[in-house]
């Protein structure tokens, strides 16, 4: 009689049973739900809510991507966890739905192409700070239309609701909104995803992450689907600038005395070579 290992080659076999492993463990399935419910989170964010410590699961974390469940991606000092799927669609192919292959072939022909447009993915740009402050400060200061005056230099206006349209309107009483976009997800005071971009062009994607941590609170920005290296610097330069005067308006009470964006376009023009008359 044919053994078992000989019918399925030992590196499939390993891979299924990497697969199994990972999944028999309860901890792991609740690490593999909470990526399905956000993907892409820092491991503090991950056990942020459990009574866990970082090194049990990171163990766990190690099984996971050991199966392929579980996939992990610099983001400048960062590293957030996706959750990847096939091995458990392979695993139902295998055992579960061997009967129903046009369908399957369907959804594998599905993450042929997301693979695709991955790769083609625009470039994103990921800011993190920390400040001395409360998520709800942090919160109220991007969604306030006072307060986001005080640091940005325009006002946000919106009510906030996931599909709402928000504004980011100038301070000087013309009304005229110099970027716009939808309220993708809101989730106070924790996360806010929005769509950004000028009136007429192509919109980005900007998603605010609020981690408290005793007295102080983890602010990241993440600008994704950036149009080209050109939108990128600029992110680059925009986001530290906006970001610095949000934080000192929230530890001082008061701005920073000049606009920091400005000292950039300063800088800027100033590189630029002059035309000769």
């Amino acid at each position: 009689m044919q053994s078992f290992a000989c019918i399925i080659s030992p590196p499939v076999a390993e891979e299924m049973d990497n697969v199994f492993k990972a999944l028999g463990d309860p901890t792991r399935r609740y690490l593999l739900d909470r990526l399905h419910e956000r993907n892409g989170q820092t491991l503090g964010a991950l056990i942020a809510d459990v009574g866990m410590t970082r090194q049990s699961a990171t163990q766990h974390l190690a099984v996971l991507q050991a199966a392929n469940l579980v996939s992990t991606v610099r983001c400048g000092r960062q590293k957030l966890h996706y959750l990847n799927p096939f091995p458990l669609h392979e695993i139902q192919e295998r055992w579960i739905d061997k009967f129903e292959r046009p369908r399957l072939r369907a959804l594998s022909a599905v993450k042929h192409h997301a693979e695709e447009v991955e790769m083609e993915t625009r470039p994103t740009y990921v800011y993190v700070t920390y400040i001395n402050s409360t998520a709800e400060r942090v919160w109220e200061a991007l969604t306030d239309t006072d307060v986001s005056a005080q640091f940005w230099g325009h006002s946000n206006v919106s009510d906030w609701h996931p599909g709402s349209q928000w504004e980011h309107r100038r301070t000087d009483g013309s009304g005229i909104a110099d970027v716009v976009g939808t309220v993708l997800e809101a989730d106070p005071p924790e996360r806010l995803v929005m769509t950004f971009g000028g009136p007429s062009d192509d919109q980005s994607t900007v998603t605010f992450t609020i981690e408290p941590y005793e007295e102080i609170v983890r602010l990241t920005v993440a600008h994704r689907n950036l149009a080209d290296e050109s939108e990128y610097d600029a992110a680059a330069a925009g986001w530290p600038a906006v970001i610095a005067n949000l934080k000192s308006l929230l530890e001082t009470g008061r701005a920073l005395p000049q606009a920091p964006w400005e000292m950039q376009a300063e800088q800027r023009a100033a590189q630029m070579p002059r035309s000769d008359n």
